[in-house]
């Protein structure tokens, strides 16, 4: 396994030290000096979600176009990822670790979190526990949560598509929407959970969300 350093230019893909074994993680650089770094999470390991969905991929870019460094990552027990699957415990922990690397290495910023699906609910309960300047959350599924959804303190983008066909979006909106200080949520007309054939809007909102901050 390839230990990843943080590139001058254009991206690399490696390793970093997670806490259950080494974790995949790809590092992609806007064209112009970064204005700081964010990380995208990814959907659910166990029904096929990795770090190349589309949803993450357009996401990434979204915010390199805005001017960040990216990095997608491969949770644990997943792709080429050590360790064992942990129902979104050791997740939140691997999500962790590629901040904390990457804060350590590149010499930038944290400038926030995203995630798609199952890995938004990670990247919503970091931003909670830990803080973050900004969160964008994709298709987040409130049924993870048994108690009301944490409000963390930073602007938060809650994206979905009104004809979700895998979370209760209706009931996920309404959770988000019931926040306080209210969360800029955007429903995405006519789109499926996967967001296929959006995949540009996607990107546009992302790059917008980032682009002033």
């Amino acid at each position: 396994m390839s230990r990843l350093e943080w590139p001058s230019e254009g991206g690399a893909s490696g390793f970093v030290e997670g806490p259950d074994g080494a974790l995949e993680v790809d590092v992609e650089l806007p064209r112009k000096q970064a204005r700081g770094f964010i990380v995208v999470a990814h959907p659910h390991p166990q029904q096929g979600g990795t770090k190349d969905n589309k949803v993450v991929y357009m996401t990434a870019r979204g915010a390199r176009e805005a001017g960040y460094a990216t990095l997608r990552f491969n949770f644990r027990d997943t792709g080429r990822s050590e360790g064992s699957y942990d129902e979104g415990r050791g997740e939140q922990d691997d999500l962790r670790a590629v901040r904390d690397w990457a804060a350590e290495t590149s010499g930038l910023a944290l400038g926030g979190l995203a995630g798609f699906s199952f890995g938004s609910a990670a990247a919503l309960r970091v931003a909670a526990s830990d803080g973050t300047p900004s969160l964008l959350t994709i298709g987040l599924p409130s049924a993870y949560f048994d108690e009301a959804l944490p409000r963390p303190d930073c602007d938060w983008l809650a994206l979905f598509g009104d004809a979700d066909e895998v979370i209760d979006v209706q009931a996920s909106i309404a959770a988000v929407e019931k926040l306080e200080p209210a969360v800029d949520v955007q429903i995405m007309e006519g789109a499926g959970h996967f967001l296929h054939g959006r995949l540009s809007d996607l990107r546009k909102r992302v790059e917008a969300f980032w682009a002033n901050r």
